[in-house]
């Protein structure tokens, strides 16, 4: 992927755009408790982001809330606001997998559970699920909280080509060039796991997609860029009217 300057936000509008991230991950009821955290890089080498305060609920984030993080200035990391395995994971992945742009890391109750099947799995079931055909790296090997920069390097050099990966045992992470992109990303991915464990759930056989139609259908979304970001934007819209603080 390129990695040009020319679409970076300025920091001002990143800030409004990862707080509306943050309030719609509540919205949609895919946050864990006052866990979790997304990141947007505001240079192409991922070595300047701003990421979410650790312990404040996705619901109230505002714009002014977020920290910004610089690699090169230690004194940025010991901000006391500052989530320790927020700090390796996301650190690691943008400053090793600059093409990462957004990074959202995630519970959600549905992608989790797929997360915690022997093994790890998301069948191509339906449009949504077919997304993810062949698009997803795996973590394996769960062993606690991610609380060291080995093990952020560690996750980010699971990442490979992909821009998803299933963590074992975890949960889920979702990167991308555009904050759009990522949300509406999220945002299906659990929409897919929701529907993946409604069908387990009747404990008949999934009738899962051939090969083609599923490579076909992950090829169209990513025919559909537009889409995603417009998804984006109309939540953006939605928070305007109802929650325009996040703004702030």
């Amino acid at each position: 992927m390129s990695l040009d300057t020319t679409d970076f936000l300025t920091e001002a509008q990143a800030r409004i755009d990862l707080a509306a991230a943050l309030r719609m991950t509540a919205r949609a009821n895919m946050h864990e408790a006052v866990a979790n955290h997304y990141s947007i890089s505001l240079q192409p080498d991922g070595r300047r982001f701003l990421i979410n305060p650790k312990w404040m609920h996705f619901a109230r984030v505002k714009a002014s809330d977020l920290i910004l993080i610089d690699l090169d200035d230690p004194s940025t990391m010991t901000d006391a606001r500052l989530d320790q395995t927020a700090r390796a994971i996301h650190g690691q992945v943008h400053k090793l997998c600059p093409q990462a742009r957004v990074i959202m890391h995630l519970h959600p109750v549905a992608a989790t559970a797929l997360a915690s099947l022997d093994p790890p799995q998301l069948p191509p079931i339906d449009q949504n699920s077919a997304r993810y055909f062949n698009r997803l790296a795996y973590d394996l090997d769960f062993g606690g909280m991610a609380n060291s920069d080995a093990e952020g390097a560690r996750l980010a050099g699971l990442m490979g080509k992909h821009s998803r990966l299933m963590m074992g045992n975890h949960g889920v992470m979702i990167t991308a060039q555009t904050m759009g992109e990522a949300w509406d990303d999220i945002y299906t991915f659990e929409r897919a796991a929701r529907i993946v464990v409604a069908a387990m759930s009747t404990g008949r056989p999934l009738k899962v997609l051939s090969d083609e139609a599923a490579e076909q259908t992950a090829q169209d979304w990513e025919s559909i860029v537009d889409f995603q970001i417009r998804h984006f934007e109309e939540m953006k819209l939605i928070l305007d009217e109802e929650c325009p603080d996040y703004r702030n």
